[in-house]
């Protein structure tokens, strides 16, 4: 929302690394992915953080994704860096030393064994005073049976952080390994009190236990290991389960039986233990490792801080002893800062044994970030102008590098009220702007004043039973002349999602065209996207053990060709139909139905099934090349113009340019389980979907209304509702008070999704699709793509279709009889038309060159290369890394405050844009037979009536 609200906040680096890290932490890697990217193109003046230490969490982030061999060249080139600092050099040292120590794809073993060790010995050499580099040298060394070796590591790591209960658990290990049972019972006791939920250690326990015929006492200690680490060890829910049958029928513990071989845990807990282990372990564990080692900077006192921001703040006026103060301060923060940074990246959590979680140190930093949060700004400040603020745009922000960044602010006078409206001509608003065009955060294509969009709450009142499970709304099409009738079309814009049979049919469209068998014959090298998936009825979603029903929906993404994608569709059907005549059992079609046919939901636990499979789902198949798939795409030309993938009627047309998969059209080739996750369509515009054949498509769906409900639940279950791959489950939907629509696909029909409906579909038989989006010129569609368009925004999600670059074509190409969509498109004009005169504004006032650009046909939209957000008309051009990259104007001001380096392109003549403005006026509809007359002849200025 920060980045939202202030377009020229200072900070973006840092919050863009937050949320990289926050989103790494929930693993969400695209996400991630986008913000880390971000993270690098913001300038750095006043970050927190160097580009080096930028590039070692990316390539964190890319170990954490499981591209393995990807992070390793990553954390490799940084160590070829000169400048890299000690600690830094440590952490990298020490992530890949660990990497080459658990990847077995990274090479053979005793050359992996090598590096990894030469790796952790770098390590501890750039740091000797941490203790997590010899803590993982010592687990390279006991795998490789070196235990002298290891006992070494482990002692020298013991005394540079006694907290870590990893150490003491390792420590336990190599002593019961060596058969020293005592010894390994007081290592492992250490390290239980350390850490009272260490699962690793309490199994071990367990295990020694058991080994001295201690069944009571391994039964305690595989249960004090959490329930978690139960459910995910197989062996271990096995050996309880003995351990409970065996308890059941055994007699109690005799005093005078045999000498046992060990103390029992609540003895163990409290007896004192050897002279070595007791310096190291205090019965109260200690804080958590690494404890505060003595040479720290300490933090910096309240009034030293409030010193150092007065410095800042002044810090072109300073004489030299000020400055040297200045630069103390600020040294002496800076350390402090490093030390607790140091202090996080030197945990184990994230380089621990197997099912380590490595995005633990994403939660590590961002925990290091909540707890020096209190040692900044706690006071407010005062600007320059003398009033209380609390981090303005002209602000120096604490703890930056030198130099401070201070943004000046866009011309506005204060003592001129803004004020701006749609009756406005197009000359009273540039003239307006001359003066003052108002401030960034004014220029929401909503209009002035209007908020960020939020996901709205279920609607009242709560709906029944009945209502909660609709049936689906269909539509039967006879004849031609039901095709083409206007009843149909708006049958589709009364309802969130319907289905119209026999369309199809009745328009003897030829599906032939898009057969395997065709797509084969015609280009059978064209790429195919394929998402590899575990094969489940559409009821059922599991997590990757098979024991839990998630949410998460998860596959791998890798490319084919048409022609092998085709071998393995008609391989999995051949497999199946000699798999049903093994069973002696007829199919009952081609479809292979996993999920009831009467779509009832099934009831009660579900258990996943034994012979689970993974599949492959051919997605993506690009059809927008004309020359390629000429008869293809004039075989859709035959459908009704509000279907089409190209028409006048349909936003999209409009748009200029090719947009893939939106005003093209896109082919899915399925086999039985094919999943396409649950989403909204790209900024909530309609779609079309015809099912080929010859197999069943089962589909669900959300009216839009509800979508809020949805994100609610995704939120619940830790997935990202825009990044995120998530298959709801419709029945903690319907709980939820949201109804869900369900209903079969069958060959020829088409599924009309209305803007803004959630879906998700999984095929239930061989079968190909194809889908296109669509953009009905109605209030409804373009209000919901506007909204969804700053919704994007504020979620730093990039809308690929450029609503404002739409919207002027739109007023050039069309006009427009419905109030509230001319009034919706008045309103963007006017903003867009505002920005672009204030961006001018604060580019000829910086003295940037102005050329004219210009737009060549089919060119398209222009993105800005730190936010994604669309750049319009103005665009500001620098190098960057070999290349021009568009930046819009609040990044460029980050990236240099003068704007020095930039080059400004106009995309439009002013005199152009103005005339289209007043041009855009609202349409007065003629009687019916006139504007039955002039559609017909006027094709170009269609007439959009209201919804």
């Amino acid at each position: 929302m920060a980045l939202y609200v202030s377009p020229g906040f200072s900070r973006a680096a840092d919050a863009h690394l937050r949320l990289a890290l926050m989103f790494k932490a929930r693993r969400h890697w695209a996400a991630a992915a986008a913000h880390f990217r971000r993270a690098r193109l913001a300038p750095h003046q006043d970050a927190t953080f160097t580009r080096l230490e930028l590039s070692f969490h990316a390539a964190h982030l890319l170990e954490a994704r499981g591209l393995r061999k990807a992070a390793r060249d990553a954390y490799e080139r940084l160590l070829k860096e000169p400048q890299l600092s000690s600690s830094l050099k440590a952490d990298v040292c020490r992530q890949l030393g660990w990497l080459y120590h658990r990847c077995v794809s990274l090479g053979e073993a005793p050359a992996r064994a090598r590096a990894a060790v030469w790796c952790l010995q770098r390590a501890v050499a750039a740091e000797p005073d941490s203790g997590a580099g010899l803590y993982l040298l010592g687990r390279c060394f006991a795998a490789q049976g070196k235990v002298h070796d290891a006992f070494i590591a482990y002692r020298n790591s013991v005394e540079k952080s006694e907290g870590n209960a990893d150490t003491w658990c390792s420590i336990g290990v190599l002593y019961q390994q060596q058969n020293q049972p005592m010894d390994a019972l007081q290592a492992y006791i250490c390290a239980v009190q350390l850490d009272k939920g260490h699962s690793a250690a309490w199994t071990n326990l367990g295990s020694l236990y058991e080994s001295c015929q201690m069944a009571r006492d391994a039964f305690a200690c595989y249960s004090n290991g959490g329930p978690a680490a139960v459910a995910a060890h197989a062996p271990l829910r096995q050996r309880l389960a003995f351990l409970r049958a065996h308890l059941a029928h055994a007699p109690m513990p005799s005093v005078t039986g045999k000498r046992r071989q060990l103390p029992s845990i609540e003895e163990a807990w409290n007896l004192p233990i050897s002279a070595e282990m007791s310096s190291r372990a205090p019965k109260s564990a200690p804080p958590p490792y690494p404890g505060k080692r003595a040479e720290e900077a300490p933090p910096l006192s309240h009034q030293q801080l409030q010193t150092l921001q007065y410095l800042q703040r002044n810090s072109h006026n300073l004489s030299p002893q000020q400055q040297a103060l200045m630069q103390q301060l600020l040294s002496q923060y800076r350390l402090a800062q490093a030390a607790r940074a140091r202090a996080v990246t030197k945990t184990e959590s994230s380089a621990g044994s197997g099912g380590e979680s490595a995005e633990s140190l994403a939660e590590d930093l961002l925990k290091k970030f909540s707890d020096s949060q209190t040692d900044i700004k706690k006071e407010p400040t005062t600007t320059e102008n003398g009033a209380a603020g609390g981090g303005g745009a002209n602000e120096a922000v604490l703890g930056g590098r030198q130099p401070v960044v201070k943004l000046e602010p866009l011309k506005t006078d204060p003592l001129k009220p803004l004020s701006f409206h749609i009756g406005m001509s197009s000359k009273q608003i540039l003239d307006a702007c001359k003066e003052n065009a108002g401030p960034a955060t004014s220029w929401s294509v909503l209009g002035d004043g209007c908020g960020a969009p939020e996901p709205p709450a279920v609607p009242a009142p709560r709906l029944s039973a009945e209502q909660l499970a609709p049936p689906a709304p269909f539509v039967y099409v006879e004849s031609k002349r039901d095709a083409f009738s206007p009843q149909l079309q708006d049958f589709c814009l009364k309802h969130p999602i319907a289905v119209v049979r026999g369309l199809t049919a009745a328009l003897k469209l030829d599906l032939g065209l898009f057969s395997t068998k065709t797509l084969v014959e015609a280009w059978p090298d064209h790429a195919v996207e394929v998402r590899t998936q575990l094969m489940q009825s559409a009821d059922e979603n599991w997590d990757p053990t098979g024991r839990r029903r998630v949410w998460a929906c998860a596959s791998h993404r890798s490319h084919t060709t048409v022609r092998k994608y085709a071998q393995y569709q008609a391989g999995s059907f051949q497999d199946s139909l000699r798999e049903e005549r093994e069973r002696g059992a007829v199919p009952q079609h081609s479809a292979g139905a996993l999920s009831d046919s009467d779509g009832r939901e099934s009831g009660g636990p579900v258990k996943r099934r034994k012979s689970a499979r993974m599949l492959r789902f051919g997605t993506n198949v690009d059809l927008s090349d004309e020359r390629k798939w000429r008869p293809q795409l004039t075989e859709l030309q035959k459908l009704p113009a509000f279907a089409r993938v190209a028409s006048a009627a349909n936003m999209l047309s409009h748009v200029g340019h090719v947009i893939l998969g939106m005003n093209t059209v896109q082919l899915y080739m399925k086999v039985p389980g094919s999943r396409t996750p649950g989403h909204q369509e790209n900024n909530n515009f309609c779609s079309i979907n015809i099912n080929i054949g010859p197999g069943d498509c089962e589909w669900f769906g959300v009216p839009d209304a509800y979508w809020g409900g949805v994100r609610e639940l995704c939120d619940r279950h830790g997935l990202s509702y825009l990044h995120g791959s998530w298959w709801p489950d419709p029945e903690e939907l319907r709980a939820h008070g949201v109804p869900v629509y369900r209903f079969t696909q069958r060959p020829g029909d088409l599924v009309w999704v209305n803007a803004g409906c959630v879906h998700w579909v999984q095929a239930t038989g061989w079968c190909n699709n194809i889908a296109w989006n669509v953009g009905p010129l109605t209030a409804r569609q373009y209000t919901l793509a506007l909204e969804r368009y700053e919704w994007n925004k504020v979620q730093n999600f990039k809308s690929i279709v450029p609503m404002v670059h739409l919207t002027w074509n739109l007023a050039r190409n069309i006009r427009v009889s419905d109030p509230r969509l001319h009034r919706a498109m008045r309103t963007c004009l006017m903003q867009t038309l505002r920005a672009a005169a204030g961006t001018l504004n604060a580019v000829r006032a910086r003295g940037v060159p102005i050329r004219f650009h210009g737009r060549a046909r089919g060119e398209a939209s222009h993105y800005c290369g730190s936010c994604e957000r669309e750049v319009w008309h103005a665009l500001l051009v620098r190098e960057h890394e070999r290349r021009h990259v568009v930046h819009c104007l609040a990044c460029a001001r980050r990236a240099s405050p003068t704007l020095a380096g930039f080059l400004c392109l106009e995309e439009h003549h002013t005199e152009e844009l103005a005339q289209v403005y007043d041009a855009f006026t609202l349409h007065r509809a003629a009687p019916a037979a006139a504007a039955a007359a002039a559609a017909v002849v006027q094709t170009p200025a269609l007439v959009a009536t209201p919804d």
